[in-house]
């Protein structure tokens, strides 16, 4: 049975980013319709067609075998997020960070300074403009 899946997919495009926003996004739909439906049914059921449509797109882009298409589309798709995306993974990066490092900003400059933690009260001299401040780590 896998044999003749992966034997289907040749050839074909496959999921990419894009394809998983969409898919994301229809299943978000389709959750909002069922507490959309109690107060308003025509909202409700736009927001069902809208769902299924994003589905439909989604699978589209998946079999598709017009796979330069389907990158450009992607390509855009990443040029569009790349801020949001770029932002996001700095934020979880720092967030990892903070179970190891005291993260401090210069009073003089604003930089951001990751420090150890567990060296008790020290002196930090920033990088950037060189301000000496303490700090209790």
């Amino acid at each position: 049975m896998r044999d003749k899946f992966n034997k289907f997919m040749q050839g074909r495009y496959g999921v990419d980013n894009l394809s998983r926003f969409t898919m994301g996004a229809a299943l978000v739909l389709i959750i909002l319709t069922m507490f959309v439906n109690i107060v308003n049914r025509s909202v409700g059921s736009v927001l069902d067609f809208l769902g299924i449509a994003a589905i439909v797109y989604a699978y589209f882009r998946i079999f598709s075998r017009d796979i330069q298409k389907r990158y450009e589309e992607n390509q855009k798709y990443l040029a569009m997020t790349s801020k949001f995306r770029l932002r996001f993974n700095k934020e979880k990066n720092l967030m990892k960070q903070r179970k190891t490092h005291h993260i401090y900003n210069c009073p003089g400059c604003g930089q951001k300074i990751r420090i150890p933690k567990g060296k008790g009260k020290i002196e930090i001299d920033c990088p950037k403009c060189h301000t000496k401040f303490v700090k209790r780590s």
